[in-house]
């Protein structure tokens, strides 16, 4: 695979007008990439503002895009399905040109590939990180019987229980994402709709989000209860709920991701209708000692 075959931009109107038939044509497969630039607007907002220039990249053969790569300044490399070969030489030419790169994102073959390759071209160490599943909604399957209560959407007068319900999911994920009034327009949270399951006397008991439909997929993040209610089907309440809702407002996919090593999150969603797609991984990098130094 020559490393020049891989077409670079910074400009991302320009790489979603190349990239965005390719993206789209497989939607769920895509669903990351596609999200990232949906939330483009909020990582331009974050309150220490981008401080580099994003770099994006695409495969093209004949005039056809057959795969596409994003990074973001100080945030990981994500890649849509690579063969070896593909990450292989889009590693040598991204190496070539001094990137850095904290993690590679990727489904867990092309992950792997690229992990393998950077190595080779960069000079650190790839440690396996955090892996998950990627599940899309086959027939919805509401949990039967249903907990007591309700769903219902979330409100400008529960933005501090929300905010609080997502600053503890993500330390139980390991996010480390600092998540208040003044932070929260710049985080991965903001931006999506909210629907609580409460009690029969109104107590907000869980929570799930959705982001705003891509390309006709609508993905289910985040969902949580917190420890002392869980056990109680209030999780799965209001995740059929949320992706209900989802399919009424016009959605062709629901889809959401789930630790690959929580036996208990992939049982529930696969109770209520959820079928995986493939795997998901993450690797992390970092500098070996004596190795070249980079930028």
């Amino acid at each position: 695979m020559r490393p020049d075959e891989w077409h670079l931009t910074e400009d991302a109107d320009g790489f979603l007008a190349r990239t965005g038939a390719f993206l789209r044509s497989r939607p769920v497969r895509h669903i990351v990439t596609l999200g990232v630039f949906e939330g483009l607007g909020a990582w331009r907002a974050a309150p220490d503002g981008p401080r580099a220039s994003p770099v994006f990249g695409w495969l093209e053969r004949a005039g056809e895009v057959g795969a596409t790569f994003y990074h973001l300044p100080s945030r990981g490399i994500g890649l849509t399905p690579l063969t070896p070969a593909q990450a292989d030489g889009l590693a040598a030419r991204l190496a070539g040109l001094g990137y850095v790169f904290p993690y590679v994102s990727a489904d867990q073959d092309t992950a792997a590939a690229f992990a393998a390759a950077w190595r080779r071209h960069a000079g650190v160490t790839a440690e396996a990180g955090v892996r998950l599943c990627l599940y899309r909604l086959g027939e919805l399957t509401p949990p039967r019987p249903a907990p007591a209560g309700r769903g219902r959407a979330v409100g400008e007068g529960d933005r501090e229980r929300l905010m609080g319900w997502c600053r503890r999911f993500a330390a139980d994920v390991g996010e480390d994402v600092t998540i208040d009034a003044g932070t929260w327009a710049g985080t991965r949270f903001a931006g999506k709709r909210y629907t609580f399951w409460e009690l029969p006397d109104g107590t907000p008991v869980s929570m799930a989000g959705r982001k705003p439909l891509v390309a006709g997929v609508a993905q289910v993040d985040p969902v949580y209860t917190p420890d002392r209610l869980r056990g109680r089907g209030f999780a799965g309440a209001v995740t059929a709920e949320v992706s209900r809702a989802a399919l009424a407002a016009g959605a062709r996919e629901v889809v959401l991701f789930t630790n690959a090593a929580n036996p208990t999150s992939n049982a529930l969603y696969q109770r209520l209708g959820f079928v995986r797609v493939s795997g998901w991984a993450v690797w992390d990098f970092a500098q070996e000692a004596g190795g070249r130094s980079r930028p």
